[in-house]
């Protein structure tokens, strides 16, 4: 059967009225009224029912259930019949009011009664805040029965939390007290968790309606097209919403029933009965129900609401009432406010009685601002209102509550500071400061604290340590802000001295809590480390995780996050601008303590730094406003009477406002900002800029008639206070007194009375002191409660340290609740690196003490944590000195590469290998150099598993067992790498000639030790850590660019410290070496190159070590690595093949002992059989090798490498020539060194005949060279050797067959030349002319200019001291035959190079001729007459004018000048140095007497031809045979006079002319000849020069008689005749006045020619010239002459008498 809702409604409301009727107590006369109404309401439904008994219902549901009705009839009934339910409610009898509150709650449940009628009583108001008062009224307190206070408890739930009830302002803030207070009073603990749930419940649903309002809100205002489909959800949700309520209400009743244990129960029970008998409440009890929560008006009035705070001060935000856009936001904010006007309330003094109301109602209210707070939505975190009500109520409060002494106080304040912290950071910047410095820090730095509170503390940073967020923000908000503490800093150091244990704790602490502590202040350090990593997660590469080719990109990545920023109130900040400010604080701060030691040097200090100015202003400014400066020396340095400090104390005072202030006011404010000095005289002067300051501001007050008045009254105060308060005064003064002491100060006149005894009023009550700062309140508070031993005193000074800790934050909370400053939320990684440069020290420090001191495995756990974090931020910022200290520190516990010895590890020195290793394989892209510390570790790390595996300990270095120091290593280990065995054995063990294994040593060295050690150094050969050391030489592959450089370079060098012992070196690290190369060979060609690059350096230092056997593994292990890299081929013009090659080079060329360069010659020739194919740019290393083997003394190394050469040479050139082109200069540089060998004859001749035959390469395959890389070879750029291409970075294409192939064909013979024996220099000089004559005519002329250089240094070797024997072996051999050799080229291609090289030859034949040495000198003269002789019709006139030059040079320098001045005083006074000297002399004058008279030879044959002369001699000697003229003519025509012009000819005559004069000169010097004669000059004979005196005039006769004769020189025959005549008489007169018969015997030739000469002229030249030598010829007769002259001279006379006429003609 269906049933109206209606009739459901009136149905339900009869059930409770007849319940109430049936109860016996409504029958009694005091409640007529409440039977009459019941009776009455009963009635009036009655007939309604009778009226709606026809009609029937469309809608029906469940009777059990009964719904409301959607038209008003249900409501109207429901509240026509209210007012019996509430004198119900206001009787008290118990089970009617249970009944009566119960129907209530169910018509307000189901939506019969929802009051939104007006009040018929009251039209002010709604009927549902009639009912709530209703509800609320029927607690009365603690006598109130606990149904009742249940029941009150559901109703009240029901009406907040129902969908069709809507109550506000001071009606809800009526049901929330009445619950605050039943918890409060009531006994019984199901009723106390009830009343505690529906407060939270209550809260969460007035929070959540207010959150979801505005989200309502913000969705209506963007979709006001889908009004319709929100209006169809709310009806589903009001539908859903009756349900929810009864099962919430349910919930809770049973929930608190369930959670009270029947002894709580009984002991609620008891309490109650304990109480007042007659069901009164205490006064206590009273106290709290009636101002636990301040009752709130209604809504007419709420605009009014506000109160009065416990402290006395009005806490409620300008505006409020006007702030809110819905009702629902000024619902929570009341709630909100009172519950922290709750919690403001301080507790009594002394201990708090855990159960009394006040520390209930605190530990509550406490309890439900948490829940609010945690729960907290978008408006209640950002409207102002709420925002202002959390500064300024909350904050103080727990400002407070955080220091109070009651744990369970201060653990909820902690908790609500930390929700606090986490919703609303960004608003409450100040207050946040305030709480860290002023309650965390105090209290962890406070050794009077206990142990609960420095464990609640520690949890809360633990909880705020663990997001890396507010890590972070706290590092940029307080540190990098010059207002700010460094809360950051301080606090790694607090945690740091914790952690350490260093910090002092109460002595109530034992040993586990400290432990305890400890435990716990790691645990802080380590997960701050932690977010630290995790903030910089992007920034981390990890090498497990990424190629090595990657890394660039990741790089790119973090640059251009460095390039983000972040915003601050619409402000751009980056990290840069933060470390800029947070290097300006610390200069700051720098600053401040310096001032607060001496304050002139601190102002300076400032100022230098350009922070402060110097302006007596400025100074004052920032002592007003720094409030971190010593009080003391603030007023101190005011009160200097210097001209400055008066200055800055005027400034000072006069940066203070105390407009419309009262006296004592500002004089409070004063003094507040320093402490008063001692002295007398500055606290006058003090106070008379105050009294000056004062009337300046209030010059309307009439109070006062001068400023003298406030002077002497502030004196007079700050007197009265020191009485009043000072424990030391014992008569205190009076309130008379102090008026009589001022009397007559204002101009002669009193003050008010009333004034200055309102003045001792307000200095009795209130002393005047500074202003509370930083921690200024605890003092020695502190030190006496952490050093009493009587419990109950230090119990009693502790809660005063507390008090005073917690009155001072309030202060400092209360200060700042109007300040707001902006807040930064960190976004960047990079705020991390400052963070850790200011922090690591602390961090290290604890983590190095807790890993030191002690043993648990939970600490040793969090340091290690601690450190791989640590090392972490340091790789990814890269700080190397942070790095490096944090893995040394690392290495140092590990007991590897300490001093301790192997027996004193344990389990966390393993761990701590373990972490080692865990960091080089996941940081290993930064550790930069701190890889070695590592791999040292590493290496040691092998010894200690040798131990583990049964080597005996003495064999170990280190140990103390060890007499001689020897060290093992892995030198113990047969070495099988490639096809070398190495055995190195241990002393003391006999391997028997087999190799030597680990398992073959004895086991007795790990059965001796004790068992946690043997365990502990079992764990280093376990699985694990044998794989782990693995992975980092295997995994080397992953490491970047950088990183893998690093890490070889860290590896060398420990390989050298362990080869470096001298008893026992260790192979462990080469090893490891030679395995990374193999593993990272597949790395791109320029990180190889890199890595190689200390790879290579490393084989060559341990290539040449004098051990053979490391040498020898260096060696081998090089052959393997280098067979496995050629076989990876190389492109053309790439050169990593010569640099990978270059150690076996190094070893060769250091490394003396036969058999290491035997073997590196071995593997060089095994690359050349087997990988000559792959070889490109290596084959110059080849060479390389083999020119050091080419001067072995070891036959079987040259033979080999000569061997290996030769195969090059005759097989490799003539099928892979192309690929060894680069390298032929090498190679060929390589043959000449074998040549050079004097040990080896045979290997000389056949160098040089490879050489040859590399000529013939280059002839045949010229396209080779030309087309081959255009790269200048490296010996060639660093040459001198040619000038073409010395310069140039590249090769023309044209030039490269002369550079790349014969030039070092061609060099290198020269080179041979110039050193070998005397076989092997001329086969090599034979053989380069011969190339040069057979390939010279595909040479350039410019190559022949760069060939003869090359041919010209051969004469520089006769450069020799001339002591050496040699040069003139030199001389007479080597470059007699080059000079010829050179004729004979030059003359095959003299078209081609002759104007080329004419010059340059003839400067070298004039070198060679100005030489001592005969034969050179001699030969030089014929080269010169060779030349011109062959070439001579090809001279042109510049040619002829530099020989003749060169002529003329020659006579001029091989003139023997020192005959005619040489003296035996000129020579040197020591007689050995004397007689060397001289006999040099005279070897070198007669070497230029021989080259003077071959000269003349020369020039003659030059001009006539070598046969004509004779033949012109032999005519002469005989008289009766005359030559016709024309074979004359044909004769003559043989030589170059033809090609000669009459200048180059004249100018041979002046250099004969000159020769003759010379000799005639010295041939006439009898005195001089005498001398050099008895000094031993040409031996026995007296030295002449009679050869050159008459055969230089005989060809100069010759000469002009040739040219005077020459038809076609007519035009000089004026010159030639003069020259003629004056020679033709100057010989005849030298000639008359010859006194010896000798002398006129060796001119007869001469005369005779020269009389010859003369009869042969022409009768006109007859005549002209026999005119001036007539006389003389007339003188000859006088004179004993040959026949032939006589003859002749008959002739001329003859001649003369037909050419004159004086004789007839013959017939």
């Amino acid at each position: 059967m269906r049933i109206l809702s209606g009739d459901l409604s009136k149905m339900f409301i009869v059930k409770g009225l007849e319940k109430i009727l049936a109860d016996k107590e409504v029958k009694r006369s005091h409640l007529a009224q409440l039977r009459k109404a019941c009776e009455t309401a009963l009635e009036d439904i009655q007939e309604e029912l009778k009226h709606e008994e026809n009609e029937k219902s469309s809608n029906s549901t469940s009777a059990a259930l009964p719904l409301p009705r959607n038209y008003s009839a249900n409501v109207i009934n429901a509240e026509k019949h209210y007012l019996p339910f509430e004198l119900a409610c206001q009787c008290s009898v118990p089970r009617v009011v249970v009944i009566a509150l119960d129907c209530l709650q169910k018509l307000i449940a189901y939506g019969h009664l929802s009051g939104t009628s007006l009040d018929p009583h009251n039209p002010q108001r709604r009927l549902i805040d009639r009912v709530v008062a209703t509800i609320c009224a029927c607690f009365t307190g603690t006598p109130t029965e606990e149904s009742v206070q249940l029941q009150i408890i559901k109703a009240l739930l029901t009406v907040v939390t129902s969908q069709h009830v809507e109550i506000h302002e001071g009606t809800l803030l009526l049901a929330v007290r009445t619950c605050y207070n039943i918890y409060l009073a009531s006994k019984n603990l199901i009723n106390q968790t009830t009343a505690k749930a529906t407060l939270t419940q209550m809260l969460n649903v007035i929070f959540m309606r207010m959150e979801n309002q505005a989200i309502e809100e913000e969705a209506a205002f963007l979709n006001q097209d889908n009004n319709l489909e929100h209006a169809e959800v709310g009806e589903t949700i009001k539908l859903e919403a009756i349900e929810i309520v009864s099962s919430i209400v349910d919930d809770i009743v049973t929930t608190a029933i369930n959670d009270a244990s029947p002894e709580k129960e009984i002991e609620g029970d008891t309490q109650s009965e304990g109480g007042q008998s007659n069901g009164g409440a205490p006064p206590s009890i009273i106290s709290v129900c009636s101002s636990s929560l301040p009752r709130v008006p209604s809504q007419d009035s709420v605009d009014t609401i506000g109160g009065t705070s416990s402290s006395g001060g009005d806490l409620e935000p300008i505006g409020t009432s006007n702030s809110f856009s819905h009702v629902l936001q000024k619902d929570a904010y009341l709630v909100f406010r009172s519950l922290c006007r709750l919690a403001m309330k301080p507790l009594p003094d002394g201990i708090p009685d855990p159960k009394s109301h006040e520390l209930r109602s605190k530990l509550l209210s406490l309890q439900l601002l948490l829940s609010v707070v945690q729960n907290a939505g978008p408006v209640f975190r950002e409207h102002p209102v709420f925002l202002s009500v959390v500064r300024q109520c909350l904050c103080v409060a727990l400002s407070r509550d955080g220091a109070s002494s009651v744990t369970e106080v201060a653990e909820l304040s902690l908790a609500l500071f930390l929700a606090l912290l986490n919703n609303f950071k960004a608003q409450l910047k100040k207050q946040i400061e305030v709480f860290f410095r002023e309650i965390f820090l105090n209290i962890l730095e406070n050794p009077g604290s206990t142990f609960d509170h420095h464990w609640l503390v520690m949890q809360a940073l633990t909880r705020i340590c663990a997001d890396a967020q507010s890590v972070v923000d706290l590092y940029v908000n307080y540190d990098c802000d010059l207002s700010a503490a460094n809360i950051f800093e301080r606090l790694v150091n607090v945690l740091s001295k914790i952690a350490q244990g260093r910090h002092v704790v109460d002595l109530r602490t034992t040993p586990m809590q400290e432990k305890a502590l400890r435990i716990k202040g790691l645990e802080c350090l380590v997960t701050i480390l932690k977010c630290m990593v995790e903030w910089s997660r992007e920034l981390y590469v990890n090498p497990n995780a990424q190629s090595n080719i990657d890394t660039e990109k990741i790089k790119e990545n973090h640059t251009e996050e460095n390039e983000s920023q972040s915003y601050v109130n619409g402000t751009m900040t980056t990290p840069k601008q933060f470390e800029a400010i947070k290097q300006q604080k610390e200069i700051w701060e720098q600053g401040i303590v310096m001032f607060n030691r001496k304050s002139r040097r601190g102002l300076q200090y400032l100022q230098s730094q350009k922070l402060l100015g110097e302006e007596a202003v400025d100074v004052a400014r920032f002592l007003v406003t720094e409030e971190r400066l010593d009080k003391t020396v603030v007023g101190d340095f005011l009160g200097e009477p210097d001209k400055f400090n008066k200055e800055v104390m005027y400034a000072y005072v006069d940066l203070l406002d105390f407009n419309e202030k009262d006296f004592v006011s500002a004089l409070r404010h004063f003094l507040e900002g320093f402490r008063l000095p001692g002295e007398a005289q500055k606290i006058d002067r003090l106070m008379e800029k105050f009294a000056a300051r004062y009337c300046e501001c209030n010059s309307s007050l009439r109070l006062f008639a001068s400023a003298d008045a406030p002077y002497v009254l502030a004196y007079s105060i700050i007197m009265l206070t020191t009485d009043l308060h000072s424990p030391q005064v014992k008569n205190k003064m009076t309130k008379e007194q102090f008026i009589k002491n001022n009397r007559g100060i204002n101009d002669s006149k009193d003050l008010p009375e009333e004034y200055l005894s309102q003045i001792y009023d307000e200095i009795a009550g209130n002393e005047i002191k500074m202003k509370a700062h930083a921690s200024n309140a605890l003092g020695n508070k502190v030190s006496k409660s952490a050093g009493t031993a009587n419990e109950k005193k230090r119990r009693l000074l502790w809660n005063m340290e507390m008090e005073a800790l917690s009155s001072t934050a309030r202060q400092l909370m209360e200060s700042v609740s109007h300040v707001h400053s902006p807040f930064t939320s960190a976004t960047h990684s990079e705020h991390v690196r400052p963070m850790f440069k200011v922090a690591w020290t602390p961090f290290l420090a604890s983590f190095s003490v807790g890993l030191q001191d002690c043993d648990d495995l939970e600490v040793s756990t969090l340091c290690l944590d601690g450190i791989r974090c640590a090392i972490r931020i340091a790789c990814i910022f890269h700080m190397a000195l942070e790095r490096d200290a944090f893995i040394q520190a690392l290495a140092r516990f590990t007991l590897l590469t300490a001093n301790s010895p192997i027996t004193e590890i344990k389990t966390k020195n393993i761990d701590t290998i373990k972490t080692l290793i865990t960091v080089a394989h996941t940081d290993g892209n930064y550790l930069g150099h701190s890889w070695l510390d590592i791999l040292k570790c590493i290496s040691q790390l092998e010894l200690a598993q040798l131990i583990g595996t049964g080597v005996r300990p003495q064999f170990i270095t280190g140990t103390p067992t060890t007499p001689t120091g020897a060290n093992l290593a892995g030198n113990n280990l047969n070495l099988n790498l490639g096809a070398m065995n190495l055995n190195l054995n241990l002393p003391g063990i006999s391997s028997s000639g087999n190799n030597l294994h680990l398992s073959d040593l004895p086991s007795v060295s790990i059965n001796s030790l004790e068992p946690s050690v043997k365990e502990s150094i079992g764990e280093t050969i376990s699985q694990s850590v044998v794989v782990a050391v693995d992975r980092i030489f295997t995994g080397s592959t992953r490491l970047d660019g950088n990183a893998i450089v690093d890490f070889v370079r860290a590896l060398c060098q420990i390989s050298l410290e362990e080869l470096a012992h001298s008893t026992q070196p260790r192979m462990f690290s080469l090893q490891k070496i030679v395995e990374i190369s193999y593993y990272n060979m597949g790395r791109i060609r320029l990180q190889w190159s890199r890595i190689w690059e200390v790879l290579g350096d490393h084989f060559n230092k341990v290539g040449t070590s004098s051990n053979e056997n490391i040498a020898f593994f260096a060696v081998d292990s090089l052959r393997q690595l280098a067979m496995k890299f050629i076989e990876k081929g190389e492109l053309a013009n790439f050169r990593f093949q010569k640099d990978f090659l270059r150690p076996f080079e190094h070893i060769m060329k250091r490394n003396r002992s036969p058999t290491i360069r035997d073997m590196v010659v071995r593997c060089v020739t095994q690359m050349v059989h087997s990988q000559s194919d792959n070889i490109k740019s290596g084959w110059k290393n080849i060479f390389c090798v083999f020119l050091l083997a080419a001067s072995d003394n070891d036959e079987a190394i040259v033979e080999l490498a000569f061997q290996t050469i030769n195969k090059i040479v005759t097989e490799l050139y003539v099928t892979n020539m192309a690929a060894m082109i680069d390298s032929f200069q090498d190679c060929v540089k390589c043959l000449s060194e074998f040549a050079c060998n004097p040990l080896y004859p045979d290997t000389n001749m056949e160098a040089i005949r490879l050489i040859r035959l590399c000529g013939r390469h280059v002839a045949d395959q010229p396209a080779l060279f030309r087309d081959g890389g255009a790269q200048l070879a490296d010996d060639m750029v660093n040459s001198q050797l040619t000038s073409a291409v010395t310069n140039l970075g590249l090769i023309p294409e044209e030039e490269r067959l002369w550079v790349r192939g014969w030039f070092p064909i061609l060099f290198e013979l020269s080179c041979i030349i110039g050193r070998c024996k005397l076989d092997v220099r001329t086969r090599a000089l034979t053989v380069l002319f011969e190339m040069a004559k057979q390939y010279g005519s595909t040479f350039r002329s410019h190559w022949w200019k760069d060939l003869f250089k090359v041919i010209f240094r051969i004469f520089n070797q006769s450069k020799l001291p001339d002591q050496l024997s040699e040069k003139s072996d030199w001389l007479t051999t080597t470059c007699n035959h080059a000079l010829y050799a050179m004729v004979d080229v030059i003359t095959q291609y003299f078209d081609l190079i002759g104007s080329l090289l004419i010059d340059d030859f003839i400067a070298q034949l004039l070198w060679c001729v100005t030489q001592e040495n005969e034969q050179l000198a001699r030969s030089g003269v014929n080269c010169l007459e060779n030349l011109v002789i062959s070439n001579g019709p090809k001279l042109g006139d510049a040619s002829w004018l530099r020989i003749c030059g060169c002529v003329d040079d020659i006579f001029h320098l091989t003139l023997p000048d020192a005959l005619l001045t040489w003296s035996p005083h000129s020579a040197p006074a020591e007689a050995d140095c004397g007689v060397k000297d001289t006999q040099r002399l005279f070897n070198g004058l007669l070497v230029q007497c021989q080259v003077q008279l071959e000269l003349i030879h020369t020039i003659d044959n030059i001009v006539f031809f070598p046969s004509t002369t004779r033949k012109e001699d032999a005519d002469l000697l005989a008289s009766a045979k005359s030559i016709s003229a024309s074979q004359r003519d044909h004769d003559l025509d043989q030589g170059m006079f033809q090609f000669m012009s009459t200048e180059h000819l004249l100018l041979m005559v002046d250099c004969l002319a000159k020769s003759h004069n010379f000799a005639r000169q010295f041939n006439t010097n009898s005195t001089q000849r005498n001398v050099l004669w008895k000094a031993g000059f040409r031996g026995p004979v007296r030295p002449n020069l009679l050869k050159q005196e008459t055969q230089s005039l005989a060809c100069a006769m010759r000469i002009l008689f040739r040219l005077y004769q020459d038809e076609g020189r007519q035009n000089e025959w004026s010159k030639v005749a003069d020259k003629l005549t004056d020679l033709g008489r100057d010989a005849l007169e030298y000639y008359v006045t010859l006194e010896t018969e000798s002398h006129r015997d060796a001119w007869s030739p001469l005369m005779l020619l020269f009389l010859w000469k003369i009869n042969q002229l022409t009768d006109d030249k007859f005549k002209t010239h026999v005119s001036w030598w007539h006389q003389l010829l007339c003188e000859l007769v006088s004179f004993e002459l040959k026949p032939e002259l006589r003859s002749l001279l008959r002739k001329i006379f003859l001649k003369v008498g037909q050419v004159f006429r004086v004789i007839a003609a013959a017939p």
